[in-house]
């Protein structure tokens, strides 16, 4: 029964999600004339050789590729939230509370201030994709440190893991608020930039590693959601039933550090698109993670894709940063989960 459920609402999501794909694919600046989006996105496809260079680069190239990448991004940054959040028990739990976000932020702010002095000796491949190699890099670095500094003795403690992972952040932003403060005019501007959030950089090489890094994580994370309601009842009893918790730790740990990494590598920071997803299907779900996991994947694309269109055609011809609606939208939800949370503590 819960599987037809699971079923009918995953349909419902993916018909949602196509809608607002081509919604997506009709809206922007450039003017294709007479033709709409969809039949010159037709024409591309059947090598019509009546378009012109302009309206392939613009169909293709920018909204396409665009929109791929806002399914792939958010997709993976709301399976990663809704997957911390069943490990820690906590719905404040995202890749930003365990430093994986500070660690590529600051990489990534390494590179841009001061890649210049060191970029000479590095590998042609590298150096043009430095910021991205940078922050994920950054993200993976960062993940090492909580999970050693958390475990002990081969178990890990998720308690502790959450609060290194704060001193992790706290340590990143002070030196990235130091290289802000040495940084030039356009190195200052482009680190603005990078921190906002934003899909401009996109090309379908970054969708292929994404979509590459998409697979491989879900078809390991997907499956975990009986075993992440299992983690609900405390780690003892999740043993009981046959759970493997340090294994399923450490697979959540390496797997959403990988997603995190990749997506920021790729768009910047964009927050809170983990925190809202999850707490949105909490309260249609409860916190059944047999529903949520999956469904998340769906959402999550959903949301950022939404808030993509909006941020490349609300100051149209100009772009605002996707991570300043992101964290629009989020700052009120946190707020309310901290509000319910204090509710519960009466």
């Amino acid at each position: 029964m819960k599987s037809k459920s699971l079923t009918f609402y995953a349909i419902i999501g993916i018909i949602l999600l196509i809608l607002m794909m081509f919604l997506a694919l009709n809206i922007g600046v450039y003017d294709f004339g007479k033709s709409s989006s969809y039949e010159v996105l037709w024409k591309f496809l059947t090598s019509d050789s009546s378009l012109s260079l302009s309206e392939k680069y613009v169909i293709w190239e920018v909204r396409t590729s665009r929109i791929v990448m806002a399914v792939l991004i958010g997709s993976m940054l709301a399976v990663s939230g809704t997957t911390l959040q069943g490990m820690f028990k906590n719905p404040l739990a995202t890749g930003e509370s365990i430093g994986l976000t500070s660690g590529a932020t600051l990489l990534a702010a390494i590179a841009i201030v001061l890649g210049h002095t060191f970029e000479q000796y590095l590998p042609e491949l590298i150096r043009n994709s430095l910021v991205g190699v940078s922050a994920f890099v950054g993200a993976f670095l960062a993940m090492i440190i909580v999970y050693r500094i958390s475990t002990s003795a081969g178990k890990t403690n998720v308690v502790m893991m959450l609060l290194s992972g704060v001193a992790i952040t706290s340590i990143g932003f002070s030196f990235v608020g130091f290289l802000i403060y040495i940084s030039k005019d356009e190195q200052l501007r482009d680190l603005t930039f990078w921190n906002l959030g934003s899909l401009a950089g996109v090309t379908w090489t970054r969708n292929i590693i994404l979509s590459i890094v998409l697979l491989f994580s879900y078809i390991i994370i997907l499956p975990k959601g009986k075993a992440l309601n299992a983690m609900l009842l405390g780690e003892k009893d999740a043993q009981h039933l046959g759970i493997n918790v340090e294994t399923l730790k450490k697979q959540i740990i390496l797997i959403t550090s990988l997603m995190i990494g990749t997506c920021v590598a790729f768009s910047g920071t964009i927050g809170f698109v983990g925190l809202i997803v999850p707490y949105i299907l909490r309260l249609l779900f409860r916190s059944d993670y047999h529903f949520i996991l999956p469904l998340s994947a769906i959402c999550g694309s959903i949301l950022l894709l939404l808030a993509d269109t909006i941020s490349r055609t609300i100051v149209a011809p100009s772009e605002l940063p996707i991570g300043i609606l992101t964290s629009l939208i989020g700052g009120p939800i946190f707020i309310t989960i901290l509000i319910k949370y204090k509710n519960t503590l009466r």
